[in-house]
This record gives structure tokens, C-alpha cells and sequence, in this order.
């Protein structure tokens, strides 16, 4: 028997971990996007842009948060392998129907804002380019840094804090006038 307290697994305190960090990011977004009274309540219960905590279905893992357009992997670790987490959230993007996967990692001590946001350089360019803006126009208006790790392309990514990525989050949502 599974004791659960709030709908975290008290048997295992590294998932209740994970799962906090999932609806702190969630609930951060909500706020900062305005789609949230002051009691954390939906102002549109029905609002296709409410970030959420999706239920988890079937053999495709899609994701531990959408923020349409995006599918967010949070990860609450010691030793962050960032690399691996971008890529499983790209694929979990996919399999959620979402063209944007990004990974969210907590900073240990630091409010939920200064959690980095890393977008593989792939995924980087294509939210660049739908906003119409030059490689050091981006990075400057919404604080990205660039890990080049070695010649492996593959394990390059750049990083910003989830409060630019929210203003990152506004900003794609107008020009693409999701319903």
C-alpha cells in the first residue's frame, strides 16, 4: 500500500519532488500569463491557453506541462543532464501534437522564475525565426545563453530563466493566435 499526501507519493519523495516542480512551473505561468485570479482559480476554465499538467495516457509519455505551443519536461535533480532531458521533451512534443519541446530544470534554493528553460538549438532556431528576429536580437530580449559542448552539435542547447520565457510564452501565443 501507496500512502499519497496532497497527490504526492509519500513512498517515493523523489517523484513528489518532480511533481511539485511540475505545478510550481505550471502555476507560475498561470500567474505570470494573467490566466489566473489571485486564488490560482482558472479566469476561463475552458481557455485553450491555460498552461496544464496534462494526465498521462497510453505508451507515449506527452510531457510533464503544455504551454501551447510548447511541452515543458520539468526536472527537479541533483545532476542535471540537460541534453537528454531536451531531447525527451522534443519528443514528447510530438507525441503530444506540439510543435515546441523544451526542457525546465529547478535551481536548487532559487525561486520557481529562475528555473532555466533550455531549447536545443534546433528548437531555438525555429521559435526565432516564427518571431522574425535576428540570432542576437532573440537571445538579448529574452536572455538566452549558449552551452556549445565539444563538436557534437547534437548536445549544444541555449538557456534562459522561466520569467523571460514567459514574456518568450506571450509573445509566440500572439503571433500565432492559438484558439
Amino acid at each position: 500500500m501507496v500512502l499519497t499526501f496532497g497527490g504526492a507519493d509519500v513512498a517515493n519523495p523523489n517523484k513528489a519532488k518532480g511533481t511539485q516542480w511540475e505545478s510550481d512551473v505550471r502555476n507560475y505561468l498561470n500567474a505570470e500569463l494573467g490566466l489566473v485570479d489571485e486564488y490560482g482559480k482558472f479566469l476561463d476554465p475552458f481557455d485553450a491557453h491555460n498552461v496544464r499538467r496534462p494526465a498521462q495516457e497510453g505508451a507515449a509519455d506527452v510531457g510533464d506541462v503544455h504551454a501551447v505551443p510548447f511541452v515543458l519536461e520539468c526536472k527537479n535533480v541533483k545532476r542535471p543532464s540537460v541534453p537528454t532531458f531536451v531531447r525527451q521533451a522534443e519528443v514528447e512534443a510530438v507525441h503530444a501534437g506540439f510543435p515546441y519541446g523544451v526542457a525546465v530544470v529547478k535551481v536548487p534554493r532559487l525561486n520557481v522564475r529562475r528555473g532555466k528553460v533550455h531549447f536545443s538549438v534546433r528548437t531555438w532556431t525555429r521559435v526565432r525565426l516564427a518571431l522574425g528576429m535576428d540570432s542576437r536580437e532573440f537571445a538579448e530580449r529574452y536572455g538566452f545563453t549558449a552551452s556549445l559542448r565539444g563538436l557534437n552539435t547534437g548536445r549544444w542547447y541555449m538557456t534562459t530563466e522561466l520569467e523571460p520565457f514567459g514574456s518568450l510564452l506571450e509573445d509566440v501565443r500572439k503571433l500565432r493566435h492559438i484558439q
